[in-house]
């Protein structure tokens, strides 16, 4: 799981109970720009290497919406659904 990537690089760790709620970005986020980045690059990767797919989840869409995908764990799941959704019916 790209939060347990993460977490052996934090001094300060994530808590992974009730993951689903977990906040990553904004006032109640875990994480800071830098570190959100490095987190949704883990997920890309854990993406492409289970279901062999790539998909961006920093692409202008994402960034775009008026609720953001990285609001929370449960919303960037949902963005990461569609985005699968869309590769699986293209691809």
């Amino acid at each position: 799981m790209a939060l347990d990537e993460i977490n052996r690089t934090r001094e300060e760790k994530i808590s992974t109970d009730n993951v689903l709620d977990l906040c990553l970005y904004g006032d109640a986020g875990v994480f800071e720009s830098m570190y959100l980045v490095a987190f949704l690059s883990a997920v890309e990767e854990n993406l492409e290497d289970e279901f062999g797919v790539e998909v961006s989840l920093t692409s202008e869409k994402a960034v775009s919406r008026r609720v953001s995908p990285f609001s929370s764990v449960r919303r960037l799941i949902g963005f990461i659904e569609e985005e699968l959704e869309l590769v699986g019916a293209h691809g």
